[in-house]
């Protein structure tokens, strides 16, 4: 299981580059980098430039390790600093339905991210930096595990709460909708909490991203196949976003692995 963490950071490496690319093609940015209504940000088709750019080196570093640790631990730390300052203070002071679970979710897909990256710069080691930023930013992988668990506990209480809603996202041809929503709501929750509290993390993880690959072959590809024009960006989106999420669980199987923590 340890080669899984090549697995996993190549998956990681892509969905980051797929989202660069669809960020610059788009000139705006994907609809769970930064919130919905940004429309008026000045110079926006020019950020997209600039940010669909650098997400592609980060996800093409990524892949092919060239300053994986540095490029990921800026990339967490960039992602972390866009959901404390732009994600939160959008949700408190611009919706109005702030006080709802759901509300939040696309800020804990973009936390989620965050949290990949820095999961996956903890498989790298470097050299001692005299540089106090690099040691600060350092201290941040520890929490990246711990903090994509809670997001995918999130996402488990979603399928509880929103189950019937999104019983139609499931395959016409996969009877018992309902059931497999709340299935995969109570796989999530579970999976989450025994990673957290090291129940089985190594198997946990694994199962974890296997699920979530699933979800892209026979879910995610297909909508992205069929998806009418208007809705193609944000299939995509989602696409490639449940392949990043695939990725951090199977560096974590990875990781646990190495340990001797299966």
């Amino acid at each position: 299981m340890g080669k899984l963490s090549i697995v996993g950071r190549i998956f990681y490496g892509i969905a980051i580059a797929a989202l660069g690319f669809q960020t610059i093609y788009s000139k705006d940015f994907p609809y769970m980098l930064i919130p919905a209504e940004h429309t008026r940000i000045p110079g926006l088709v020019m950020l997209a430039y600039i940010s669909g750019t650098i997400l592609i080196l980060a996800g093409l570093s990524i892949i092919f390790e060239k300053g994986t640790r540095p490029i990921s631990l800026l990339l967490g730390s960039v992602l972390l600093l866009i959901f404390c300052f732009y994600f939160i203070p959008y949700e408190f002071m611009t919706s109005p339905n702030y006080m709802q679970w759901g509300e939040w979710e696309n800020a804990e897909k973009e936390l989620a991210l965050a949290a990949g990256a820095f999961v996956i710069a903890g498989c790298f080691s470097e050299k001692d930096s005299n540089s106090p930023l690099k040691g600060f930013l350092a201290k941040l992988m520890p929490f990246g595990t711990i903090v994509f668990c809670l997001t995918i506990i999130c996402f488990g209480i979603d399928h509880f709460i929103y189950g019937k809603d999104a019983a139609d996202y499931i395959p016409s041809w996969v009877p018992y909708h309902i059931f497999w929503i709340y299935f995969t709501g109570a796989a999530l929750t579970g999976s989450g909490i025994a990673i957290i509290l090291k129940i089985r993390p190594g198997l946990f993880a694994f199962l974890l991203a296997t699920m979530i690959f699933i979800w892209v072959l026979i879910l995610h590809i297909p909508k992205v196949i069929t998806a009418p024009l208007a809705y193609f960006g944000g299939e995509l989106s989602s696409a490639f976003l449940a392949l990043a999420y695939s990725g951090i669980a199977y560096v974590i199987a990875g990781a646990n692995a190495d340990r001797g923590q299966v």
